[in-house]
């Protein structure tokens, strides 16, 4: 391995450890908190999605990985405080955890087609995970649905809708805005 190859890969390691501690600490920021559970909170997926535009969806899936890992480790005391049976338990780990946060990665796939195309990386990454939260809800959690409700998986779709779709707004906004300045334009283009 050349010098100039290890630079580069110790730059990537670096700038991935830094994205997942910003999107750890954004997911702790709560801008909206919903009354029944679930939150906006402030940009917090953004971070990993710019790894998976910056490095591609390969380079995007590992860091969101190590992302899902820290998420899960800090939410396990929560899950366990529910009481769920031992099944729901591992249910909610992977899919409103591990994999919730995992397709994130996915940010990059249209990373070469400008602009929208990493708008609609985003957008589809981040109805992927709104889907993982779907399927928790009503598969799951459809034990804490209130009485007036008699379809799981439409209270499902509205309760994480509820969260999940202001958190994409505020996402997307923040790409754009992100993209049109040009000294971020200017550090994402910079090869070393």
């Amino acid at each position: 391995m050349s010098q100039m190859e290890r630079k580069t890969n110790i730059k990537r390691l670096v700038l991935t450890a830094i994205m997942i501690a910003l999107a750890t600490v954004l997911s702790m920021v709560k801008v909206i908190q919903m009354p029944l559970g679930g939150s906006v909170t402030l940009l917090s997926m953004l971070p990993i999605a710019l790894i998976s535009v910056e490095y591609g969806i390969k380079w995007g899936l590992t860091a969101s990985f190590a992302n899902a890992l820290v998420q899960t480790g800090l939410s396990i005391a929560k899950v366990f405080s529910w009481r769920l049976s031992p099944l729901a338990v591992v249910g909610t780990i992977v899919f409103d955890y591990m994999l919730a946060y995992f397709v994130i990665g996915l940010s990059g796939m249209f990373r070469k087609k400008g602009i929208w195309g990493i708008c609609i990386g985003i957008a589809i990454a981040i109805t992927l995970r709104f889907i993982c939260h779907v399927i928790t809800g009503a598969l799951i959690f459809d034990i804490w649905m209130p009485e007036e409700w008699s379809n799981p998986w439409l209270y499902s779709v509205c309760y994480n809708g509820l969260y999940m779709l202001p958190e994409m707004v505020f996402t997307m906004i923040g790409t754009v805005i992100l993209f049109k300045l040009p000294q971020f334009n200017k550090l994402i283009s910079a090869k070393e």
